[in-house]
Order: structure tokens, then C-alpha cells, then sequence
């Protein structure tokens, strides 16, 4: 596999470490990484300024906030030209209800991630807003049960 960053083993355990917990301080990371504290800060900002670090977040408990419904949609389009797919996009952006989306190859030509307040809530997006959305020709709609999984976006393996 050929990576286009130049990443060394200390890079990659700074990475592996911040998946983890990012908000530990340098001082913590440093000592988890094996380096003293100016040159891991060093290392982080490059990794941030390079764009490998894009952000940070914070994970919320959706169900302690009242969210207790996540789908994902499965959207098949009408015409797949590229300014059909720009303006698909653009419009998964503005709904609040989709927290991720992805184009994708196959069958469907898009995947949203979606969380609700409830059922009623996400059949009411996706009658009211995506079925409705020009372009739309199919929405296949899939209802979580449970998540069994919650890991960081990269594996990281050392």
C-alpha cells in the first residue's frame, strides 16, 4: 500500500494515540509516544498543517440527547451527471438530520447517515424531504438496532 504522506512509526503512534483521546495533553502524548513534549507539539502541527489531523470533535451520546433513531439511506438518482450529483450533495449538506454522507459506486449513488429525535422524525425527512428531492428516483431506508461497534475512523496498527 503506498501512502502519500511520509509518515515514521512515531507519527503513526501520535496518530494512533489522538484517535484514541484527543483531548490528552502533549505533555500525556509525548510520554505515550516514547518523545519529549516540543517535538511531539512539532510533530502534531505538522500532522494538522499537512492535513492528516483535519480536526477534533467531540463523541455525543446521541440517545442521552434525545436521538434515538439512526438510519442510514440508500439513494438511487434519476440522472447521475455530474452537476446532478454536485447538487445532490450540495442538498445532503443542508439537511440537518444527515450527519454523514458518502457518493458511492453500485446500486445507489449515495449513502446518508441520519439521526433522529424519533420515528417519526426520520419518516417525515425521508417522505417529506428526500423521496421529494429532485432528482431522487430510489430511497431503500435501513433502521439501526444496536451499534457493536464504535472505533476510530483509521486503524492503526503498530
Amino acid at each position: 500500500m503506498t501512502l502519500k504522506a511520509d509518515l515514521d512509526a512515531i507519527d503513526w503512534k501520535i496518530l494512533k494515540e489522538l484517535q484514541a483521546d484527543g483531548r490528552m495533553t502533549n505533555v500525556e502524548l509525548s510520554r505515550r509516544v516514547g518523545i519529549s513534549a516540543p517535538p511531539c507539539l512539532r510533530r502534531v502541527k505538522r500532522l494538522e498543517e499537512t492535513g492528516i489531523i483535519r480536526g477534533y470533535r467531540a463523541l455525543l451520546n446521541t440517545r442521552e440527547l434525545g436521538l434515538g433513531v439512526v438510519a442510514f439511506c440508500l439513494i438511487g438518482l434519476n440522472h447521475q451527471s455530474d452537476a446532478e450529483l454536485k447538487a445532490f450533495a450540495e442538498r445532503t449538506r443542508k439537511w440537518p438530520i444527515v450527519r454523514r454522507s458518502w457518493m458511492v459506486s453500485g446500486e445507489s449513488d449515495f449513502i446518508l447517515h441520519c439521526v433522529a429525535t424519533d420515528l417519526s422524525a426520520f419518516q417525515t425527512f425521508v417522505i417529506e424531504d428526500l423521496t421529494s428531492s429532485p432528482n431522487v428516483d430510489t430511497v431503500r431506508t435501513a433502521l439501526t438496532i444496536r451499534q457493536v461497534k464504535d472505533e476510530g475512523l483509521v486503524s492503526i496498527d503498530e
